[in-house]
């Protein structure tokens, strides 16, 4: 049986932080040209295609900056505060409160799936059960978005997160899992960490 604990942490934690959380992310995507890129290329493939979801969405970000490049959007998140706070930034989009690994959802019923930063609070042992759940609610031909921590050549490496603990994913070690879980790579981003940041960014296109 899965121990759920690390979903209650993870929802209290954010929970008390929301606020905060909301304005210091706030900003997050205007001076990371390469982020907006890997986003730019995920609409472009989902866009007119169907339905997408930001799992894991927190105040809405990168829900709403996809919505403004034409996808069809909505987002869910495991805090019922960030949902408070998306809701109220951005009334014009849908947000609900779910669990990433148990999704309210049908089978197939998604074009596309963004998990931006959500995945890192995942203990390891159970991220395998996430893609799978990603895969279920993904149709055929659907367009997976994974952005993450990269251990820079170290294992899965947990650290000390604002918020709660987070992990460190080798980016090839991650592609693996995925891939185990029936996606195929499309391609991968790697970025430098900027003056502020510690670790190195990794971004995965799987189809």
């Amino acid at each position: 049986m899965t121990d759920s604990s690390y979903l209650d942490v993870t929802a209290d934690a954010y929970d008390a932080v929301a606020t905060l959380y909301a304005e210091f992310v706030r900003n997050a995507l205007d001076d990371v040209p390469l982020d907006r890129a890997v986003l730019a290329a995920f609409a472009e493939l989902v866009r007119g295609t169907g339905p997408v979801a930001e799992l894991g969405c927190g105040p809405g970000l990168v829900t709403a900056h996809l919505r403004d490049l034409g996808v069809d959007v909505s987002g869910v998140d495991l805090s019922p505060v960030m949902i408070d706070i998306a809701r109220a930034t951005y009334p014009d989009l849908r947000f609900e409160v779910g669990s990433m690994d148990a999704l309210d959802l049908a089978d197939d019923h998604l074009r596309g799936v963004v998990s931006w930063y959500s995945i890192i609070h995942v203990p390891p042992g159970e991220v395998p059960a996430y893609f799978a759940e990603f895969r279920r609610v993904l149709a055929p031909g659907g367009h997976l978005l994974l952005a993450f921590f990269e251990a820079e050549g170290d294992p899965v490496t947990p650290f000390d997160h604002r918020v709660t603990t987070a992990y460190r994913w080798p980016i090839d070690d991650l592609a693996k899992l995925a891939t185990d879980a029936g996606f195929r790579e499309i391609g991968r981003m790697l970025r430098e960490p900027l003056e502020e940041e510690r670790f190195r960014r990794g971004h995965l296109l799987m189809h």
